[in-house]
């Protein structure tokens, strides 16, 4: 599947043959994704309007959960790869897309008080992300959590992050928007920092569907990412996990050359596809 042009009729046919019952909520969807593209300016401000459109049925709709279990799970999965890769207390971590807290809720209560930084373009996940902490007892660990506009990250500090990290951010990205947060991540990355980002990959052409999904080869967001000086690479652990998703990590050249390679890190994409779940 990991070829698939979602985008072709002959896909969007074959889909609607073998899941009638789901016609009705893709056009729902085609319907209010082309009111929204006609009313905002831009793709954050269009993805800021999907956002505000999925919150209302829900926090864990808006952030790609079929259940609270499956909320629960998907944030576990998060969690637990990047604590088998080096997250540990005294980090201070940024999570981009942070959402309603999914994985934020752990990160929050694993790192030391205030080392967390969790920032979104939607408001509306926000409010519900501010219920999360409540809700998990997480108030003493002061939490920032805050709205943005874009990924130029100018409020931020130079070296600031060991850890930045964004989960089903790219997925809902055109170009532009990756280069700009590439063209900017490494100012605010510390010296032998990191930064872990989701993406949905196809081993054919590259496409995107309904303005709000993108499909990317991996030698595109490497080269993107070399491009402004950073140094990508594919990690191949995170597809052996039931997530359809697959992963790249960026770091700063200077501490690239000191590394020595690791088990389960390649800098190509295996040729077998991932078992695909729901993000």
């Amino acid at each position: 599947m990991k070829n698939h042009n979602r985008a072709s009729l002959a896909h969007q046919v074959g889909y609607a043959l073998r899941r009638p019952g789901r016609i009705p909520r893709h056009l729902r969807r085609v319907t209010r994704n082309a009111w929204l593209r006609l009313s905002t300016s831009d793709h954050v401000g269009y993805y800021r309007a999907i956002m505000r459109s999925e919150a209302a049925r829900g926090a864990h709709a808006a952030t790609g959960s079929r259940s609270h279990r499956r909320w629960l799970a998907i944030g576990q999965m998060q969690f637990d790869y990047l604590v088998r890769h080096g997250l540990a207390p005294g980090h201070r971590m940024l999570e981009i897309g942070c959402g309603n807290l999914r994985a934020g809720r752990l990160f929050i209560g694993h790192l030391d008080t205030g080392d967390y930084y969790g920032v979104d373009i939607s408001p509306d996940i926000l409010f519900a992300a501010q219920d999360v902490v409540a809700d998990y007892g997480l108030r003493e660990k002061l939490p920032h959590l805050t709205v943005i506009k874009d990924l130029r990250f100018e409020f931020l500090p130079d070296a600031m992050f060991d850890v930045v990290h964004a989960h089903s951010v790219f997925s809902h990205s055109p170009p532009e928007v990756i280069e700009e947060c590439f063209e900017h991540i490494g100012r605010i990355m510390k010296p032998g920092g990191w930064f872990d980002f989701t993406f949905d990959r196809t081993e054919g052409q590259e496409h995107q569907v309904l303005g709000e999904d993108f499909y990317y080869r991996t030698g595109t967001l490497v080269a993107l990412a070399e491009k402004h000086g950073l140094r990508a690479t594919f990690m191949d652990d995170w597809e052996r996990l039931p997530h359809k998703q697959s992963k790249i990590r960026v770091t700063l050249p200077d501490r690239v050359a000191a590394d020595t390679p690791r088990p389960g890190v390649a800098t190509v994409p295996p040729q077998a596809p991932a078992a695909e779940v729901q993000r």
